[in-house]
């Protein structure tokens, strides 16, 4: 589904099923160098199941057009004019990794458009080695290899990964090249920077009074558990959930705890 944002197509997947901005609607928002596609699974579970979807391609990113934003503070806005352009007046919010800190700063913007958060793979502050960032400049192949290694716990390599016949480290770098190939900037560091800069977290965590969930992987090196403190320090109410034999890449690695979690939640 293509809306008009800015002057630039933006693009969102629905699930399978046209949008009814009637339905109680969930809004899924990818991580750097991602886009919709990270979501398939979750995304038409719930559209075929009473709720309506917009999985999110972030400008530059997918399908969406326009220059990838600098800032989690724009993309922030940004996702607000796309609720207005939907007709969705509060949604719940799911993002991972640089799309939590999206939805967090989203919901701190406009707390009552927000019904439910869910950050998945989230940490904060989410600092970038500079070893990454180096390498998302001036060396991306480098630094989308670095990315995948982190991102994947051992289950990914064995043979009995859930999805046999799936090479899912594989199926990852090709969509962050397909990204890289598309666009004439640089994706990867632009995304990375703008979770490094980020600085308003845990004043917005202060702000969230909606229900929310915590989903991490309890192998996680990119956002590791322990890097989730000041966060579920500042929404004590949250329910925090780790998936064993997960790494950061939990909706590849673990698609069907990821989907229980958040049917769990969702329809609580």
């Amino acid at each position: 589904m293509l809306f008009n944002i800015d002057g630039h197509d933006a693009y969102c997947y629905t699930g399978g099923k046209p949008l009814d901005p009637a339905l109680p609607t969930v809004v899924f928002i990818h991580g750097a160098q991602n886009d919709h596609s990270v979501w398939v699974l979750q995304t038409r579970y719930f559209a075929h199941h009473g709720f309506g979807v917009l999985a999110v391609d972030l400008p530059g990113h997918g399908r969406s057009k326009g220059a990838a934003l600098t800032s989690v503070e724009a993309m922030a806005d940004w996702m607000l004019r796309l609720l207005d352009a939907a007709g969705v007046q509060q949604a719940s919010l799911i993002g991972h990794s640089m799309g939590s800190l999206i939805a967090l700063e989203t919901l701190a913007r406009a707390p009552a458009r927000v019904a439910k958060l869910a950050l998945i793979g989230t940490a904060y502050p989410m600092k970038v080695s500079d070893t990454l960032l180096n390498a998302a400049l001036n060396d991306e192949p480098a630094a989308i290899d670095m990315v995948n290694i982190w991102s994947h716990s051992s289950i990914a390599q064995k043979p009995s990964f859930p999805g046999p016949g799936f090479y899912e480290m594989g199926g990852s770098r090709r969509l962050m090249q397909h990204i890289a190939r598309q666009s004439g900037e640089k994706i990867f560091h632009i995304d990375f920077s703008a979770c490094n800069a980020y600085a308003n977290g845990e004043a917005a965590a202060k702000a969230v009074s909606c229900p929310t969930l915590f989903l991490m992987g309890k192998r996680d090196m990119m956002t590791p558990p322990k890097a989730t403190a000041t966060l579920t320090k500042a929404i004590p109410h949250a329910r925090i959930v780790q998936l064993e034999q997960c790494g950061h890449a939990l909706m590849a690695e673990q698609p069907d705890a990821v989907l229980d979690n958040l049917v769990g939640f969702l329809t609580s």
